[in-house]
């Protein structure tokens, strides 16, 4: 499958010599499209399971020095890194806190080898690990579950992309029945979500959707857990994640559109579950949207760390786990719920194209999302149909005068010059 990451790591390869880690929940493609880079890119390539490679754990576990390790690492894989145009990928590398902090040596001592690192919750690994981190001697990237735009690739669908691009720009309607079918293909992806594993499940169904198998997305959140208990401190921490984890549809439909520990368990306080939501966002399995006080330059100064929203990584996980019948998705038949899974969607989508997550709340009003970009503070608002009527939006774009802002609905494309609201519909969000 394409994958829009790749032309990143085709930069790095090209301009920076430090070792790559690449972050990512797990399932999201971060093997796949690595070694698929790897084997085109390069004419020499090695590749290191730390799973299956334990010898490699025992060796950097051991007291020998640096360049010890090294040339005895060299003698294992029978590999010369130094080759040209040679690459080493080490994969499932938070099995080795000590490999990951020899990675420092590797930056000082042997720059012109390239590494590339990835693994399952390695995020959680760097953030809580007492070892070395080698801060400032590695790139870092994250990689995220596939956006709208690689799903329509996957399902063959390049013309359209290129068609809603087209309209995007030019602020000129799809119109029928291309409108009509991009909608249809928008709520297939809230059916599937972005994990790889499960658009392929659709791709071999040849959208017969009974032929889709919703098992794959539940097995995915499985194997989430089963990692879980392999870098958590004790068994109770496992069930406070868990316990959290599953709260987080409640905390997405409740009223004050926060976060609340409350929403929980009974009793619970902040100093109960802090732990267990750091672990979750270090874990990329939720992401945040802070609350800001006022909406200026720079948002992050005006956050509100006690107000957030937290969101799933993935639109698809949070429909299995609200457990939607398919049928149900592609009728629009999902009631008070609609609004949650669409605010979801574009809270991922927005968060793939690098934007960092702020919405605007008083006691009267509330903007779904605020996007800092060359033109300012930017108003969105997210609606799941097409009643685009919106108090909030007046009231903020007169007391605070942005350029413009930004609607999402099912709504086709469109430019009101009187309010200065760009419309976008819901399968054009990845083109913010």
């Amino acid at each position: 499958m394409k994958r829009k990451i790749y032309q990143e790591l085709i930069n790095w390869k090209n301009k920076d010599s430090k070792p790559l880690i690449v972050l990512g929940v797990r399932q999201c493609g971060k093997t796949y499209i690595i070694d698929e880079f790897c084997k085109k890119e390069f004419k020499q390539y090695c590749y290191i399971n730390l799973f299956r490679n334990k010898e490699i754990i025992e060796l950097y576990n051991s007291n020998k020095s640096s360049i010890e390790k090294y040339n005895e690492l060299k003698l294992i894989l029978d590999f010369d890194f130094e080759k040209e145009n040679s690459i080493v990928f080490i994969d499932e590398i938070q099995e080795s806190e000590e490999l990951i902090s020899e990675l420092k040596y590797f930056c000082e001592e042997h720059s012109n080898i390239k590494i590339i690192c990835a693994g399952s919750l390695l995020g959680v690994k760097l953030k809580r690990s007492h070892f070395s981190s080698p801060v400032g001697k590695v790139r870092m990237i994250k990689m995220f579950p596939m956006d709208f735009e690689e799903f329509l690739w996957a399902m063959n669908k390049e013309i359209l992309v290129n068609h809603i691009r087209d309209c995007f720009i030019n602020n000129k309607a799809m119109n029928e029945p291309l409108h009509s079918i991009a909608l249809r293909l928008y709520r297939t992806f809230i059916i599937t979500g972005g994990m790889p594993e499960s658009i392929l499940s659709m791709i071999n169904a040849k959208e017969d959707y009974t032929k889709y198998n919703e098992n794959t997305l539940n097995d995915i959140i499985e194997s989430y857990f089963n990692d879980m208990k392999k870098y958590v401190i004790s068994d109770v921490e496992t069930l406070k994640i868990r316990r959290l984890y599953n709260s987080l549809p409640n905390q997405l439909s409740n009223e004050s559109c926060k976060f609340q520990y409350s929403k929980i368990e009974k009793q619970a306080r902040k100093r109960n579950y802090e732990l267990s939501l750091d672990w979750l966002i270090a874990s990329n399995l939720v992401i945040t949207a802070n609350n800001v006080t006022l909406p200026e330059i720079p948002l992050e100064g005006f956050k509100d760390p006690e107000t957030f929203k937290i969101y799933l990584s993935d639109v698809g996980i949070l429909k299995n786990i609200l457990k939607i019948k398919m049928i149900d998705i592609l009728n629009d038949n999902i009631s008070l719920y609609k609004g949650v899974i669409t605010e979801n969607y574009v809270a991922n989508q927005l968060v793939i194209n690098g934007y960092n997550l702020y919405y605007w709340k008083n006691n009267e009003s509330e903007i779904d999302f605020l996007l800092y970009n060359n033109d300012g503070i930017i108003p969105v608002e997210v609606k799941a149909a097409d009643n685009t009527k919106s108090k909030s939006l007046k009231i903020y774009m007169e007391k605070y005068k942005p350029p413009y802002a930004i609607r999402i609905s099912t709504k086709d494309f469109g430019f009101d010059p009187k309010t200065n609201i760009k419309s976008i519909p819901l399968y054009a969000v990845f083109l913010i």
